[in-house]
């Protein structure tokens, strides 16, 4: 899957029911310019059934939790065979931009998501330059 929209995903190997990916945090969103790595596993009964996405990077991020474990919809109950992969990886991408602090799993990023950006911008940075050193 290309690159181009800041959202990238391969399959590992010869396993057709993983993938490696990354997704480049959104201009204009506190993650901005950041790549967190993701893995994506597809359920036997794909894509009738949604697929199991994580973040394997640390990111603090309303909608996830300290796990990985992303809150969006159609990752669960909202997911329908139309969608795939690529439209998983914008609709997460997109919450990058607008998360949902009402459907919060990281309540103190919430708070601070709604009250103070700024803060929530330094400690994104203070982990992502964590995550990668060499950055």
């Amino acid at each position: 899957m290309s690159g181009e929209l800041g959202i990238h995903a391969d399959f590992i190997g010869d396993d057709i029911t993983k993938l490696n990916g990354h997704i480049i945090g959104p201009k204009d969103s506190v993650y901005e310019g950041f790549k967190y790595n993701i893995s994506i596993i597809l359920p036997a009964q794909y894509p009738i059934h949604a697929p199991k996405i994580m973040f394997t990077t640390k990111i603090y991020h309303p909608n996830v939790d300290m796990r990985g474990e992303i809150c969006l919809d159609i990752l669960k109950d909202k997911w329908t065979p139309a969608l795939n992969i690529r439209t998983a990886l914008l609709s997460i991408q997109a919450i990058m931009t607008e998360p949902n602090p009402d459907s919060a799993l990281n309540g103190d990023a919430a708070i601070l998501y709604t009250g103070n950006r700024e803060k929530l911008r330094e400690i994104v940075c203070k982990q992502a330059a964590e995550e990668n050193p060499d950055a």
